[in-house]
């Protein structure tokens, strides 16, 4: 048997048209939602909000995305995927617009700001298990490998650049302008979406939402490797989070400068960027288990927040951590699509997104009090050794370490 690639094999999933719609909206969100949150916590500290506060902030978007998130799923397997994320691209628009706003005309309060994330969060939720599952929809199997590492390179290329472009908005113009991006880029996603031309129609329903929400559980269920890694993720955002989105803006963005942080995460997004490159070549046969191998990588980014005050080491751990975390994601993302049949995988994307962000509003949450009581630098190593420690705990599970990829992929 040849090893050589069929020239098939070797096509570019870009000759695909539909292909290229859903990436050029994926890609035109992915930018806006990468200067957000950099906006919005600087939004909340220029209030004069605490670290507990702006934990919460992060906190009521999260809780809004994960209660959202099944009903996305079971409306992404019952109705037009399409339909789906045009209309939820063009509300995401309008929130961002009014959030915008607000923070301008300088009207905006703490709680305001919550609410409205909130509401991004429910309309982000409703998106997203349609927008995940429309990949094995516009390209044919041999090509799905493929589809699946450029379109998460295309992504994080463009979060990348809303990352070093977020911390210069919010330093040079504001945190409302910087928001404003991504309300543009919502309705370019939007009519990205519409130009699609994907007849999916769906099979009419006899169960109703709660039967078609147990049959996805009892797929998740059916596959060991899904439901053990979920889990796994679970633990991971449970401390990520926080250290991430509150205790990274203020240990980096506030002890070293603002655009410090804007730049810390675009070399977390660089990391994105090389794995991408790196998995279109690097084609490993047991996804899994190579994949958790690269996740363990994730707890330098905090290692290096704690123990350095320049930048240089942070941007360092700030990139392994991309890197490994994507190679992961990547290798995750072929497995579900390869294993999970069509007509499920809305629903089983919906548990994956909750069972994995479930408890982070929770650790965004406690993050602040917590961080407080430990200090933050201990609370940082912390975090590092249980997001790394339970990766590589991961390699031991028989359903991580027996999953291949199809054939057709290698």
């Amino acid at each position: 048997m040849t090893t050589t690639p069929t020239p098939t094999k070797r096509r570019s999933p870009l000759r695909h048209r539909n292909f290229r719609r859903l990436v050029t909206g994926t890609a035109a969100s992915s930018l806006g939602n990468a200067i957000t949150p950099i906006a919005l916590a600087f939004a909340v500290l220029d209030l004069g909000g605490t670290v507990t506060q702006l934990g919460i902030v992060e906190a009521v978007f999260a809780t809004c995305q994960v209660v959202t998130t099944l009903a996305g799923g079971v409306l992404g397997d019952r109705v037009s995927r399409k339909v789906m994320m045009e209309g939820t691209a063009a509300i995401s628009a309008v929130v961002a617009g009014a959030l915008a706003a607000t923070v301008i005309l300088g009207i905006a309060t703490i709680p305001s700001i919550a609410v409205m994330g909130g509401l991004a969060g429910i309309v982000a939720a409703l998106n997203q298990p349609s927008a995940m599952a429309m990949t094995k929809v516009v390209v044919p199997a041999e090509d799905l490998g493929a589809a699946v590492s450029l379109r998460s390179l295309l992504q994080t290329t463009a979060s990348t650049i809303g990352y070093a472009l977020g911390g210069v908005l919010v330093a040079a113009v504001g945190p409302g302008w910087a928001i404003t991006v991504d309300a543009l880029t919502f309705a370019v996603a939007a009519v990205a979406y519409a130009g699609m031309r994907v007849p999916h129609e769906r099979p009419p329903h006899k169960a109703s939402m709660l039967g078609d929400l147990v049959e996805g559980f009892r797929e998740v269920m059916r596959h060991s490797w899904l439901w053990f890694l979920i889990l796994q993720a679970l633990l991971y955002h449970l401390f990520w989070s926080g250290a991430h989105s509150v205790l990274g803006p203020i240990v980096v963005g506030e002890g070293i400068g603002r655009a410090s942080w804007g730049f810390a995460l675009a070399a977390l997004m660089a990391g994105f960027i090389v794995g991408g490159l790196f998995c279109l070549r690097f084609r490993p046969r047991r996804l899994l288990s190579v994949g958790v191998f690269f996740l363990a990588m994730t707890g330098l980014f905090p290692i290096s927040m704690a123990v350095s005050d320049t930048l240089w080491p942070i941007l360092v751990g700030a990139f392994l951590h991309g890197f490994g975390l994507q190679v992961f994601d990547i290798f995750w993302q072929i497995a579900i699509q390869q294993e999970i049949p069509e007509e499920k995988l809305s629903r089983v994307y919906s548990f994956d997104i909750v069972g994995s962000f479930v408890a982070r509003p929770l650790g965004l949450a406690l993050v602040g009090p917590v961080a407080v009581a430990v200090g933050f630098d201990t609370w940082l190593l912390v975090v590092a050794a249980v997001i790394s420690g339970s990766a590589l705990m991961s390699i031991s599970f028989a359903g991580v370490r027996r999953l291949e990829r199809a054939p057709e992929q290698v």
